[in-house]
């Protein structure tokens, strides 16, 4: 995995899955900029409808981190940011830049 990469991340204590920009991957962790996967159709309806909305910048714990893949296509099932894409018409790694 590379800092740039789109990827999903599962955590366990609690179990969730966080998708987002990859921003740095250490020994302690995993710094990621995006969004709760629970959260992603929200998401996708508050950038469509252009309300302005940001992405999280999380930090990750490496002992809370059980998986991480990078968001691919898989045959015929879209990825996260196709389905995002075909949502809301936008790219999402505008949205998930860095904020400066």
């Amino acid at each position: 995995m590379n800092s740039g990469q789109l990827v999903l991340v599962t955590l366990q204590n609690p179990r969730e899955k966080f998708w987002g920009i990859l921003l740095a991957l250490t020994p302690a962790g995993a710094s990621l900029r995006g969004v709760d996967l629970q959260s992603f159709d929200d998401f996708t309806q508050l950038v469509k409808a252009g309300e302005a909305t940001t992405p999280s910048t999380v930090f990750f714990p490496m002992h809370r981190v059980q998986r991480m893949e990078v968001d691919a296509r898989n045959g015929d099932l879209p990825s996260l940011a196709d389905q995002f894409a075909a949502k809301t018409g936008f790219d999402v790694n505008k949205f998930f830049q860095d904020p400066q």
